[in-house]
């Protein structure tokens, strides 16, 4: 199976904008041609929301979309019951989103694929649930 890299919130959204703080490892991967990106629903929710209250340079939730959309490396991945399921193994992380998307990592993994979550949250590194790069 493929190597898989499951986007965060702040990966999104920094690669997007270009922001220095995007991690160097993220950044590397982001920008191979060849990486399988996979970006949880819930994390371009969340994308979404900062967009509408003006923390991000993106100007508009349409240009957030159309450049996730115009990137045919990202594929959109839904909320299931299945991760659904595996997001109740992530009790350590204290917010429901965070967990959703490492749901979403660990149910990909659950199928065969080799998954790193590219991630900066310091409480989704620290649980060790998936690998994380930043």
């Amino acid at each position: 199976m493929a190597h898989k890299y499951v986007l965060d919130t702040h990966a999104l959204v920094w690669h997007l904008e270009g922001n220095p703080r995007l991690g160097p490892q993220a950044k590397k991967v982001i920008d191979d041609p060849t990486s399988s990106l996979v970006l949880p629903i819930i994390a371009l929710a969340e994308a979404a929301y900062i967009v509408e209250h003006g923390r991000t340079a993106i100007p508009k939730v349409s240009a957030l979309l159309g450049s996730v959309i115009a990137d045919l490396r990202i594929s959109i991945y839904p909320m299931t019951w299945e991760v659904f399921e595996e997001s109740l193994k992530a009790t350590v992380l204290p917010e429901m989103h965070d967990r959703l998307i490492v749901g979403s990592a660990l149910y990909l993994q659950s199928l065969g694929d080799t998954v790193s979550l590219l991630t900066k949250d310091s409480s989704i590194v620290a649980a060790r649930l998936v690998t994380t790069l930043w």
